[in-house]
Formats: C-alpha cells, sequence, structure tokens
C-alpha cells in the first residue's frame, strides 16, 4: 500500500485555537528527539518550569506542563482536589464551565452550579450565596470562556474564597499570555491553561500550577487520586528535584512549549498585554463600523477571543466556509447554544497582529457582501482605532 507524502495547506488561524504557530516554534520541534530522563533533557524542563512561572505571575514550586490538552489540565485540578461526596462551587457561564460540572459529577464530587447567562459574567454575590449555603470550600471558575469570549473578573471572586480559607482553581485556557492572570497575586490555588492559544504553541500540552495549600490538600486527601495519570503526587517526583520516572514525556512539544515561551520572555508580559489589547480593540471598532454586533458587553470582553453576532438572513457555515476556501482564514462557530448563532474569532499570541486584523476584516466584509449584508468600512475604523 503506498500513501502520499502529508502536505496541509497554509492556513491563517484566526479561530478559538489553535493559534498561529511562529516558525522558531516549528524549528524547535525538528531538533533530536532525546530520552524523557536524558540530562540535556532534564535541563530543558527546567527551563519550561522557570519560563511557566513567569507567565502564570507565580513562584509555585509545582509548575509544570501536563502532557494532554487543555481539558487534561482541567482534569488534573479537578482530580487532584476533589474527593467524593465532596461539595464543590462550580460557576457556568458557558460550555468550558459544563464541562467542569461533568468532570466533577464523574469524580463523586457534589458540583453545586452558579450560572450566568451564556455572553455574560458570573455574580460574585451569588459565589458569596453558594458559599454560605453549602460546606463548599473548593471554587471553580473559567476566566477565559472560549465558548462566549467572556473575560471573568477574578478579583471579588478569589477576595472570597480567601476569606472562607478555600481554594480557587482557575481556567485560564484561552487568557494565559494575553492578559492578566496573576497567580500569586490573587491567590488562586490551581490554575490551568493550554499550550495552543496565546502561547502560539501546538496542542498538546497543558500548563499547570498548584499553590502549596492546593498541595496540601492533595497529600491530605483520604482517598487516592483517582486518576493515576493525572495524580499530581506522583507528577511532583517526575518535574520536582527527584526527576524520577513517572511517563514518557512528549518530548518534541517541550521543545516547542520552550521555545514559544522564551518567546514570551523576550516581548515581556506587560507588552504581550499590550498588543493583545491594541489589536483586540481594533478587531472591535472594525466589526462594529461594518454594522456587525458583538456577543459580549465590552467591559467583560477577551482580548484574545472577540464573539460576532451572526447577522439575521446571513449563514453562518457559508460564511466560515467562504473565508477558509477563497481567503484561507479560519474562524470558529458557535457552541450548543450558540451554535449558528456566533462566530468566535481568536486574534491572540502570534496571530495578534495588526496585519492580520486588517485582512481579517477586508475578507469578512467581501463575504458578507455577497451574502446581501450591506457593510460600512471596517478596515478604515481599525486603522482610525490604530492611531487614536
Amino acid at each position: 500500500m503506498t500513501i502520499s507524502e502529508f502536505q496541509p495547506p497554509h492556513r491563517l488561524l484566526l479561530g478559538p485555537g489553535p493559534s498561529p504557530v511562529e516558525d522558531r516554534v516549528l524549528r524547535a520541534m525538528s531538533a533530536p528527539v532525546l530520552g524523557h530522563l536524558d540530562p540535556v533533557f532534564l535541563s530543558c524542563m527546567t527551563d519550561v518550569q522557570h519560563l511557566l512561572r513567569y507567565v502564570f505571575e507565580t513562584q509555585n514550586r509545582v509548575t509544570f506542563p501536563v502532557s494532554g490538552t487543555g481539558s487534561a489540565g482541567m482534569e488534573a485540578a479537578l482530580a487532584n482536589l476533589l474527593e467524593p461526596d465532596e461539595e464543590v462551587i462550580i460557576g457556568i457561564h458557558g460550555f468550558f464551565g459544563e464541562r467542569m460540572y461533568e468532570m466533577a459529577t464523574r469524580l463523586g464530587a457534589r458540583p453545586i452550579r452558579v450560572e450566568a447567562e451564556w455572553g455574560r459574567p458570573l455574580d460574585d454575590r451569588e459565589i458569596r450565596a453558594a458559599l454560605d449555603r453549602s460546606r463548599a470550600r473548593i471554587v471553580c471558575v473559567v476566566h477565559a470562556e472560549t465558548s462566549t469570549g467572556v473575560r471573568q473578573p477574578l478579583e471579588p471572586i478569589a477576595s472570597l474564597v480567601a476569606e472562607r480559607e478555600g481554594i480557587l482553581i482557575v481556567d485560564a485556557v484561552t487568557s494565559l499570555g494575553g492578559q492578566p492572570v496573576g497567580v500569586d497575586r490573587l491567590g488562586i490555588g490551581v490554575c490551568y491553561s493550554g499550550s495552543q492559544k496565546a502561547l502560539s504553541c501546538p496542542p498538546g500540552l497543558a500548563p499547570i500550577t498548584f499553590s502549596e495549600v492546593a498541595l496540601e490538600k492533595v497529600h491530605r486527601r483520604k482517598t487516592a487520586v483517582p486518576s493515576w495519570y493525572f495524580d499530581v503526587s506522583l507528577i511532583e517526583r517526575y518535574w520536582g528535584n527527584e526527576r524520577s520516572y513517572h511517563h514518557t514525556a512528549p518530548i518534541s512539544l517541550n521543545y516547542a512549549l520552550r521555545e514559544a515561551l522564551r518567546i514570551v520572555a523576550e516581548e515581556g508580559l506587560e507588552a504581550r498585554w499590550q498588543r493583545h489589547e491594541q489589536n483586540a480593540r481594533a478587531l472591535w471598532a472594525g466589526l462594529e463600523a461594518m454594522g456587525l454586533r458583538l456577543f459580549v458587553p465590552r467591559e467583560y470582553r477577551l482580548w484574545t477571543l472577540t464573539t460576532i453576532c451572526v447577522p439575521e438572513g446571513v449563514d453562518d457555515a457559508r460564511v466560515r466556509a467562504r473565508l477558509l476556501e477563497e481567503f484561507h482564514i479560519e474562524i470558529g462557530g458557535g457552541l450548543g447554544p450558540l451554535r449558528g448563532k456566533i462566530w468566535r474569532v481568536g486574534v491572540m499570541g502570534a496571530g495578534s497582529t495588526r496585519r492580520n486584523v486588517l485582512l481579517l476584516l477586508s475578507a469578512l466584509e467581501s463575504v458578507l457582501r455577497r451574502e446581501g449584508f450591506r457593510c460600512g468600512s471596517g478596515v478604515s475604523a481599525a486603522v482610525e482605532a490604530y492611531v487614536a
């Protein structure tokens, strides 16, 4: 049997993830594969941990990339912290809050739902009420809800959890490296992310960090962590000083993450956050000038991911297909109840550039006009936003 060489096309990835990967990162992946206990690879691991602490804004000792996607980071956080029959408060205002709830249920915990309308943030007063009426001391929230484009304010919730001497678990999959998270500043107990979003690394690793308070709870468990693979008390021996075997790490992906994090450090976190904010605001100005309505109120929008309401009479899937086929631009559609109702545009990591913002606006305007939607000039508005 003969199968031809796989040659994927070049796409401009402006969806909810993965984001564009810089050539430096791709070259790093082509370096020779080493053993997972080779001294040279162990030095690579040390560099990855040091750089992850910088990006998470933490000094946490136990900080490493889980070998798996962002959902693996979510499961690692919950499997380690939750015990059977333990009450836990889970904030749900989108698809990934629902995923947290499902995982907690499968782990045998007793999740308490605190909900907000999709496209709006959680109300911290409802978190307080849930804490008051329960024995829960763990609160789980999604900082950057990838399904809606909502940025959840963390400060009020972190303060509530600190008052109760609880533990806050934060999903920062679509915010880490693109806007502030502040693990130590806010006292976050466990925070996880994904390599393929604002860090602009290929998918397959889930950076995670555990505070000492969170680790103490893991070590005091009455039952074993239900997942051997995600048990942090085992994994920390590999990523800690012992460097003892746990599993065969994805060597080339760790090379890639190291290089992607080096790029973040070279740019500097503050400069990177500023770039994401500037490009997001220019994109919003352009989209609104075209006559499109954005799904999330301005004060709660992510800088990394923008959600656009599909105009009445416009075919969601056909617009996305035309962008892909004619302009080689990928954007995402809605999930769950938002399927067919919104577009998800990711301008993050290496993809967060002025060129990409203007290119997307021009292409989208061209496609929408053929759909019969009357557009203003998004490109002109975005250019004005850049010079303002």
